[in-house]
């Protein structure tokens, strides 16, 4: 399994082109990616939901549409929106062009076996079974209709995953986003997909959604089986979207480590919802001050970061929000995560550096009002004996250390939905 050392940082097509988007967009994407944001860590470009259908469209799903499937009930890419895949040749030439940029290539795909497979009873590969045989088709997904879960009671249901493992690995594929896995938790289906991605020959990262009410009780089993793990439903551009993941990664973020990260969800920010499930075309709802909460909660949580963004199409303070130095040093080298105290809208976190003696101290502003307080250095975790120099990510500026009562303190004035994110340098 993929040890991922540092949380997983991409782009993700769900946000701006739903269940549509077409390979000019993934390349055109990509394409930024690698110019602008590679050098800053974003390496990976994931194509999701239903790109093996053909009359894909904005807001919603065709029931009962005919997909794209090999003679082993596998899914292929669309040809009318992926023309590189004629030919029988699958994502091996979209995912080469990835790689030759420097990135990574990662697909989306659902839990189980599609129903069409079922209906025709296709074979599955290098089994005399068929897909009736080994589908469960009163496991079903509440919100897709394309696939039946598996019955992993039957021999030929590990084999198609193992089948389906196989073909990705030889299109090149370095992550999947499986979805349908947790919202319940299917353990037999998430442990199946793990032995299929051990077999298949192929180093990926598994990632896996959509994380309802998701419990900790899960740990060990999220830990042996996959990278990535969504602790919610999709997260929208909407501040109260932003809010609720405070509480939920305040559960998570302790136990954050190499190879299995609790993730958050994707970053609605810059243009987005060219084609996509909710709402029309747009800039990112959230304002400034609210992405930049986003930001710094995900990255002092150590959440992955993924993109849901239009890049080419956003405007220029995306890309400054996207690459603060501080933030993604703190994402990137940060420990011992922990949220450390609540006090009507005012949030704490903080965090240590793994290659430094830095040490990192979010403070949020849930309200709708301006706050302005004192903290003393003691609350954040910090010796106050020590001489620290205080850097304030999102302004660049030094912060003030004040004394309150004789102890030192760190003087903060934040606005509504706001943050000041801090990193405490040894001088």
């Amino acid at each position: 399994m993929t040890i991922a050392a540092t949380p997983p940082m991409g782009w993700n097509s769900w946000d701006c082109y739903g269940t549509s988007v077409t390979e000019a967009e993934v390349l055109a994407n990509a394409g930024f990616m690698a110019r602008h944001l590679l050098p800053h860590g974003w390496d990976t470009v994931v194509v999701d939901i239903q790109w093996y259908e053909p009359a894909a469209r904005a807001g919603g799903y065709n029931h009962g549409a005919r997909l794209e499937l090999d003679p082993y009930g596998r899914q292929l890419p669309a040809g009318n929106r992926f023309p590189s895949a004629a030919g029988g040749l699958g994502f091996k030439p979209l995912a080469d062009r990835i790689h030759a940029l420097g990135l990574k290539f990662g697909l989306h795909i659902m839990r189980g076996i599609p129903r069409q497979a079922v209906i025709e009873r296709l074979p599955v590969e290098g089994t005399s079974a068929t897909a009736d045989l080994i589908a469960d088709t009163a496991s079903v997904c509440s919100w897709n209709v394309d696939n039946y879960g598996l019955d992993h009671s039957q021999p030929g249901a590990q084999a198609y995953y193992d089948s389906q493992l196989r073909l990705f690995a030889s299109w090149g594929v370095d992550f999947v986003k499986a979805d349908d896995m947790l919202g319940p938790y299917f353990d037999a289906e998430i442990a199946a997909y793990r032995r299929a991605m051990d077999r298949c020959g192929r180093d990926m990262v598994l990632s896996l959604s959509p994380g309802r009410a998701l419990s900790l009780s899960r740990l060990d089993h999220l830990r042996a089986n996959a990278t990535m793990w969504r602790v919610s439903d999709d997260l929208w551009d909407v501040w109260e979207d932003v809010e609720a993941q405070f509480a939920r990664m305040a559960r998570w973020a302790p136990h954050q480590r190499p190879g299995s990260w609790a993730d958050a969800d994707m970053l609605p920010v810059g243009r987005m919802a060219q084609r996509a499930e909710r709402g029309l075309e747009r800039l990112s709802r959230l304002t400034a001050d609210e992405q930049r909460t986003m930001l710094s909660l995900w990255c002092i949580a150590r959440s992955p970061l993924m993109l849901g963004c239009d890049l080419p199409a956003s405007p220029p303070e995306t890309l400054d929000l996207l690459t603060n130095p501080d933030l993604l040093a703190a994402h990137r080298a940060g420990s011992n995560s922990r949220e450390l105290l609540r006090d009507g809208d005012l949030v704490v976190w903080a965090a240590e550096s793994t290659t430094s003696e830095d040490r990192y101290a979010a403070c949020f502003n849930t309200g709708t009002a301006g706050l302005a307080r004192s903290l003393p250095l003691a609350d954040l975790g910090l010796p106050q004996t020590a001489d620290w120099q205080v850097r304030e990510a999102w302004s660049g500026s030094t912060a003030g250390i004040t004394a309150v009562d004789r102890v030192p303190a760190l003087e903060m004035d934040l606005p509504a939905h706001g943050v000041g994110f801090y990193t405490f340098s040894l001088s």
